[in-house]
């Protein structure tokens, strides 16, 4: 049985399955060494019920790599999303990481993740790999396994005293991390840091009746990467130039594009250079108590704590589009984007931002369990498993866990944006002018998530060749966040007289350096016309000044329809824009009837059934808009009035039959069949109720999210065919074939509806005024002519000329103006696909100690994403499965008696990771990417061994792009990563 209930004893390396007594209960053999480490993963395969994969530490603290999901990649069917060059979230068979479920000794771990802050999935970057024996991945559904794994259930196992013995270890590795030297001094951290490791277990007692253990890890890690990107995603698609709501309005020099032919332009350009700084602490005590073989009882306590700091700066180029646009060559495509792309802004040279970004987030987990399991007699067996487990993240700097602090510099004449090579090419005419902030935000967040799960059951021998498992749960979650961003909008600067800058922004703190170099790996970056400079900021530098000056609140202080600077230049959580509170409980039971038929092809068959009813409970705050201020071009800055909190509440449930059938049709050859129905729930974020807005609105209305806690799981049906050929004990030929129903796939929908509390000048009787007299949709006339004509009227505040020529001001909605149309996008069940493909694997080992491990996935669904069609149609979303790709990896493996050498090469092929990529509503492909990565161990002794270890070995980089190739949207390079280490073991 799969559950914590008879989960924990399966702890230590090996695994051998008790088929015919407990069909997936399994015994503990300690083994060492690459070739025990295969032969006991094939033993986990080949005895488990269903489709099961997995990977089995070869000792405590020697896991394949240093990153588990690193290593759960090699799995056939997985695949891996990297966050800093390192694995944190894993897809399989096609299926994204919201809709897998990671255990931890076979119990439910809260998540508290900043950087997908809704998300139910595990981030393993988390948790470090010296304590962990083995990962199962069950691919096929099981009836004694907790819903929410629609393409597999990964169930991570730790240590556990009685099995690991007497024995004591302690690792150093030291790590060198070339992408950390990669980025300028300024942004890195030290180039060399340390990890250091330590087991601890002993048994003692009569009859060794207790048990001890002790498992810690501290790891530091300095990385960077360069990236180049269109940040902000790209513009459209329109229907031809002549589309009056398109960017090519009054635009010159337009070459490649005809008719109505659907195209895109860029809006921005980034070129960003980004230091990490990770500190990783784990830690699990266990203490076990066995006073009689027949019961065993385990009490662990596990802790880590995951620290990071971002030191990140960008050069940034925003495209204005329409009449500045004086050059712009489409390629081809059913959805086209620029070649080359051209602006000129003639008199009015535009803003050259350097982006600066100084952020910290710590991420926590605690967790107590205890778990008890009794034998009443050879037939029939009792266990209890219960914990209490808490996730917390919030800011680790002064700073808050995101910002951007925008410098601007008003001396760009014009720009041609190249997007036919790897990397984005940009070339600038730029009259070098003082930096001074413009506009600027910081973030603040905190997410705790709480998990308080029991779990009882029971397995009951029937007959000679037969046995019942069952069992009952219950698992309550309570997620609770806030979040809040400060932001001062003064784009045009803080300083009105851009003459007078240099007296208030020190300028040198703004450091030139060549970026180049940075980016020498990704093509492009040698092309003579990309602009060279970027400039460093001294961020405690510059914000203070920032401070100092609008503290001082001289006639100099551009305000930007702010009444004061007071409370923007830092993160605050006074007054959050969103709050949520949820608690979702579920209760379930489960029986699952095992039979071993002795034919002359011996088979075994399971029929299983899983209940499950669920209670979502949640409080939100609904945000309710009172003002809307036209201050800039493009921005409509939104006033609120006092949030109001809200519950609702939702209820579902579930019958998941499950029926899994093998057979020995020789020795070594093996047949399975697995049928079985899974769920999926939900993010957070999508039945959170209430409602939360932007806080700048555009010229279409006020964006905004509203939960919907009715939603339902994603419900699949699965079929699972397999053959496996074990031809020797380390070696194996196996061939998968998957099919997977799925209905009630969340999708997007955007309800338009008007404010009841607003007004918004867009259409008012001045803009219709302003529109009649000649300035069409021209915004930029539009705000002149009513700063003009209508000076002094209600909710017209002009300030007189601007540096760029044009009329500065706010312009407020009043009661007579159109209601502010909020724009409010919701998740339905709306969608149905299919995901369906095979797998093949390949392990072999040889007598004279080489080997080699292989695998192929290939996925297929119908659900694709339609680069052709509009990304929103009629305020429904394209949806489209995330994730799918196909995959592979080979493993070369060397062994002797001292020297251990696996060389890895991991492939990803093209696969969709958003619709939403970059803020915008559009597609989002990452590229294939192959990476490859070398681990050398090296015993001098019986107990002091040493490692080597390269991670990307090749300095692969990876890129993504829109509807189309030349749409590039990011290219980023990282760089290799070594790491060089010992053990004792005592």
């Amino acid at each position: 049985m799969f559950s914590p209930v008879l989960a924990q004893e399966a702890s230590a390396p090996a695994t051998t399955d008790i088929k015919g007594s407990q069909a997936a209960s399994t015994q503990t053999v300690v083994v060492t060494g690459i070739r025990a480490s295969m032969q006991s993963t094939l033993n986990l395969k080949r005895k488990s019920d269903g489709i099961v994969d997995g990977i089995v530490a070869d000792d405590i603290g020697k896991f394949p790599d240093t990153n588990l999901a690193e290593a759960v990649q090699r799995i056939s069917g997985v695949s891996i999303d990297r966050s800093n060059g390192e694995g944190s979230r894993v897809t399989v068979r096609g299926i994204g990481p919201d809709f897998n479920l990671v255990l931890l000794n076979g119990r439910q771990m809260p998540s508290a993740n900043l950087g997908a802050s809704d998300s139910r999935s595990f981030d393993f970057a988390n948790l470090a790999s010296e304590a962990i024996s083995q990962i199962q991945v069950y691919k096929s559904s099981r009836a004694d396994s907790p819903a929410g794994g629609v393409g597999a259930t990964l169930n991570i196992m730790t240590g556990r005293p009685l099995d690991l013995g007497n024995q004591t270890s302690i690792g150093a590795k030291i790590d060198y991390d070339r992408s950390n030297t990669n980025i300028p001094g300024q942004l890195n951290g030290k180039n060399i840091t340390p990890e250091v490791s330590a087991l601890i277990s002993r048994k003692f007692g009569p009859d060794n009746m207790f048990g001890v253990s002790l498992t810690t890890s501290y790891q530091a890690r300095n990385s960077g990467f360069a990236q180049a990107k269109v940040g902000d995603g790209y513009l459209g698609p329109y229907a031809g130039a002549a589309d009056p709501g398109g960017t090519l309005v009054n635009a010159k020099g337009i070459t490649g594009l005809s008719g109505n032919q659907l195209y895109d332009t860029p809006q921005s350009l980034y070129y960003v250079l980004q230091g990490t700084q990770r500190k990783r602490t784990n830690g699990q005590l266990t203490f076990q108590f066995r006073p009689s073989k027949d019961w065993t009882n385990t009490l662990d306590y596990t802790y880590f704590e995951n620290k990071q700091r971002v030191a990140s700066n960008a050069l940034q180029a925003w495209f204005s589009g329409k009449n500045v646009i004086s050059a712009v060559d489409f390629g081809n495509g059913a959805v086209q984007s620029p070649n080359s792309y051209t602006e000129n802004y003639g008199k009015d040279p535009q803003d050259f931002n350097m982006l600066a970004v100084r952020a910290g987030t710590k991420t926590t987990l605690k967790s107590l369990g205890f778990n008890t399991q009794y034998r009443v007699s050879p037939g029939l067996k009792f266990s209890l498993d219960a914990h209490h487990s808490v996730a917390d993240a919030g800011k680790d700097s002064p700073y808050g866990v995101g910002n951007d602090l925008n410098l601007a510099s008003f001396g760009r004449n014009s720009n041609t944006l190249d997007l036919t090579q790897e990397m984005p090419v940009l070339s600038v005419d730029y009259t070098p002018q003082p930096f001074q902030v413009s506009g600027s935000f910081f973030q603040d967040r905190v997410i705790k998530q709480t998990v308080d799960q029991v779990q009882a059951g029971g397995s009951l021998k029937i007959g000679e060749s037969s046995n019942l498992n069952f069992g009952v749960g219950s698992v309550k979650t309570k997620f609770n966040s806030a979040f809040q961003q400060v932001q001062q909008n003064a784009w045009s600067g803080v300083v009105k007289d851009r003459s007078k800058v240099g007296q208030f922004f020190n300028q040198a703190n703004f450091t030139p350096i060549d970026y180049r170099q940075y980016f020498s790996k990704l093509g492009g970056s040698g092309d003579p016309k990309l602009f060279p400079t970027m400039y460093i900021v001294d961020f405690d530098k510059v914000l203070q000044d920032a401070k100092n000056f609008t503290a001082a609140d001289g006639p100099e202080v551009n305000h930007a329809g702010q009444a004061s600077y007071a409370g923007v230049w830092g993160p605050s959580l006074a007054n959050p824009s969103e709050i949520r509170s949820l608690q979702e409980k579920t209760n379930s039971l489960f029986a699952q009837y095992n039979t071993e038929w002795d034919l002359a092809m011996p088979m075994h068959t399971g029929i299983g059934l899983r209940y499950e009813k669920t209670k979502v409970d949640t409080t939100s705050r609904i945000q309710y808009p009172t003002s809307v201020s036209w201050g800039t071009q493009n921005e409509y800055v939104i006033g609120f009035a006092p949030g109001v909190q809200v519950p609702q509440s939702a209820s579902y449930h579930y019958w998941l039959p499950t029926v899994d059938w093998d057979m020995d049709v020789t020795s070594n050859l093996k047949l399975r069949a697995s049928w079985g129905v899974t769920i999926g729930r939900p993010q957070w974020n999508e039945i959170q109720g209430g409602t939360s807005l932007d806080a700048i609105a555009n010229i279409r209305g006020l964006s905004g999210s509203t939960g919907n806690p009715a939603l339902r799981p994603v419900k699949s049906k699965n079929l699972d065919l397999s053959a496996e050929w074990y031809y020797s004990k380390q070696s194996m030929v196996s061939l998968g074939l998957f099919n997977k129903d799925l209905t009630g796939f969340p999708g997007s929908t955007i309800i338009t509806t008007p404010s009841t509390t607003a007004t918004t000048p867009v259409n008012g009787r001045y803009w219709q005024a302003a529109s009649a007299s000649g300035c069409g949709t021209d915004t930029f006339c539009i705000r002149d002519y009513i700063f003009t004509h209508f000076a002094g009227q209600p909710g017209v505040n002009g300030t007189g000329p601007q540096p760029d020529g044009h009329q500065g001001g706010q312009i407020l909605g009043i009661p007579t103006d159109p209601a502010l149309p909020l724009l409010l996008s919701t998740t339905v069940n709306a969608n149905k696909t299919n995901a369906k493909g095979a797998e093949i694997n390949w392990q072999h080992m040889f007598d004279n100690g080489f080997g080699f491990q292989t695998n192929y996935t290939y996925v297929k669904s119908g659900l694709r994403f339609d680069n052709a069609a509009p990304s929103t149609l009629n305020g429904v979303a394209q949806f489209a499965l995330l994730g799918l790709s196909n995959s592979a990896n080979l493993v070369g493996i060397y062994e002797d008696s001292s020297t251990s050498v696996r060389l890895a090469y991991n492939w990803r092929g093209e696969f969709l990771n958003s619709t939403n990529a970059f803020y915008k509503p559009q597609p989002g492909y990452t590229e294939p990417y192959g990476q490859v990565d070398l681990s050398v161990g090296y015993n001098l002794n019986k107990n002091l061994s040493l490692s080597f270890e390269a991670i990307n070995l090749t300095n692969a980089t990876q890129r993504m792009h829109g509807r189309n190739k030349t749409e590039v949207l990011s290219a980023v390079q990282f760089g290799p990563r070594f790491m060089l280490g010992a053990r004792y073991k005592f």
